[in-house]
């Protein structure tokens, strides 16, 4: 029996890259020519309501070669909707997204594409913060912000990944098609690794060399990247969805600490007190008498103590009450998903029929 090549479809986003559309995408048919024996594979540009010329490079190119395909937004849709137009019209039983920058090397198509195959996985992703990766010519500030949103998200998230954010990986059509997928910008990233955890995909991570320096040539030409502190604070936004009760009982548990740590004092100086006029034989030595005595000498301790305890028991009912709601999402998104899933069966049956 012979065995058919994986047919890959390599999706590519681009809004306002006439400076480097062209060459760069030359350079990924190229690569891939040359694995033509090894592969099956397409090229789909999704141009993303660009005001430049892109949209003029992209058709050219789409003529030269039947391999090439396009896609045209009428108007920026942002990221999120450029990914899931590709997700939606790619041919390939495997999608992998790149960056049209190439900022990662277009080898590392074959690299996730035989990984995948390789573990049976549902996503491949290619990793500069995992032992062996690496990042060159990243400004520093990016550079920073982005290595501690991931660590963030690693934190926050059930199963411990390095790059929640990274843009270029592998996915099985079959898998990606049944996400349900909302996000509309760059926070679809740590969205699609989110919903494969509760799925409970497999999620492959390979190193990998993120270099910006043939990026950093056209910094004054492209207007596509994101600003870095709405990157960063994006990304804090997508690593709370991972498990948004820890924060609720974190906080919680902190504050009760704090409020017990008031209380017991309080405890112990009105027992203490009470046991000093009960031996000085006062005529009234009860507690509710020590305690008034204390509140008069310290009404702060009472009011720091009382509203903390008060505020930790919220946070620690909002923990709660966020645990519950994820368990509930969780089932209705497994419920839905299973349910596109099957729909997607019944078409395809229906279309080889």
């Amino acid at each position: 029996m012979t065995q058919t090549k994986p047919f890959v479809s390599i999706v590519a986003p681009c809004y306002n890259e006439e400076a480097i559309l062209q060459n760069n995408i030359n350079t990924i048919a190229k690569y891939m020519d040359s694995k033509s024996s090894k592969y099956d594979w397409e090229i789909l540009i999704v141009n993303d309501g660009s005001k430049d010329k892109t949209a003029e490079i992209a058709d050219a190119l789409s003529a030269q070669r039947s391999n090439i395909r396009v896609i045209h937004h009428p108007t920026n849709l942002n990221l999120g909707n450029a990914m899931q137009t590709g997700f939606r019209n790619s041919k390939g039983d495997i999608i992998v997204v790149v960056d049209i920058d190439l900022s990662y090397a277009e080898t590392y198509i074959e690299e996730m594409v035989d990984k995948l195959v390789e573990t049976r996985a549902d996503i491949v992703i290619a990793s500069p913060y995992m032992k062996g990766g690496k990042v060159t010519a990243v400004p520093f500030q990016r550079r920073i912000m982005s290595k501690w949103v991931n660590r963030f998200m690693s934190f926050a998230a059930q199963d411990k990944y390095y790059t929640f954010t990274g843009m270029v990986r592998a996915y099985r059509k079959s898998f990606v098609q049944t996400l349900n997928l909302k996000t509309r910008d760059y926070e679809i990233m740590p969205e699609i690794i989110y919903k494969s955890m509760i799925l409970r995909a497999r999620i492959v991570e390979i190193p990998a060399h993120l270099d910006w320096t043939e990026q950093n040539k056209y910094a004054g030409q492209r207007t596509s990247s994101l600003k870095v502190l709405r990157s960063f604070f994006s990304g804090l936004m997508s690593g709370f969805i991972f498990r948004p009760y820890i924060f609720f009982m974190g906080i919680g548990a902190i504050l009760m600490i704090l409020s017990l740590y008031e209380l017991v004092w309080l405890l112990y100086d009105t027992v203490s007190y009470m046991a000093e006029l009960h031996k000085a034989g006062a005529a009234d030595s009860s507690f509710s008498f020590s305690l008034a005595t204390q509140f008069s000498k310290n009404p702060q301790t009472f009011l720091v103590g009382g509203i903390t305890f008060v505020i930790a028991i919220q946070f620690l009912s909002l923990g709660f009450l966020s645990l519950q709601n994820k368990r509930y999402f969780e089932e209705l998104f497994h419920l839905g998903t299973s349910l596109k899933k099957q729909g997607l069966q019944n078409n395809s049956q229906d279309i080889i029929n």
